[in-house]
């Protein structure tokens, strides 16, 4: 069913909705990630992780570990959307 204001499907506005909320929610975690912990290194020198510094264990492999996270994070939920918008899209024609 179209919308009366644009000729964009109602399925296909809902999923590029759900596509901008979800990369908003990552990028946020990428933004917290990335200047988080680089402005907050002395307050957590305390916190060690396997032994090391929490603030050199997030620079030297705990960044690129979230990192890989929310791509696979990313990629898991993009195709449960896939499929939730085309069986939308099955059930509005």
């Amino acid at each position: 069913m179209m919308n009366s204001s644009d000729s964009v499907p109602a399925h296909a506005a809902r999923f590029w909705q759900r596509v901008k909320a979800l990369t908003l929610f990552l990028l946020m975690i990428w933004l917290f990630v990335s200047f988080g912990f680089a402005f907050y290194a002395r307050e957590l020198a305390g916190l060690s992780v396997f032994g090391w510094p929490l603030p050199f264990y997030m620079a030297a492999q705990g960044t690129t570990l979230v990192y890989l996270a929310l791509i696979g994070a990313y990629v898991l939920v993009m195709k449960k959307l896939d499929v939730l918008a085309a069986a939308e899209a099955a059930n509005e024609n």
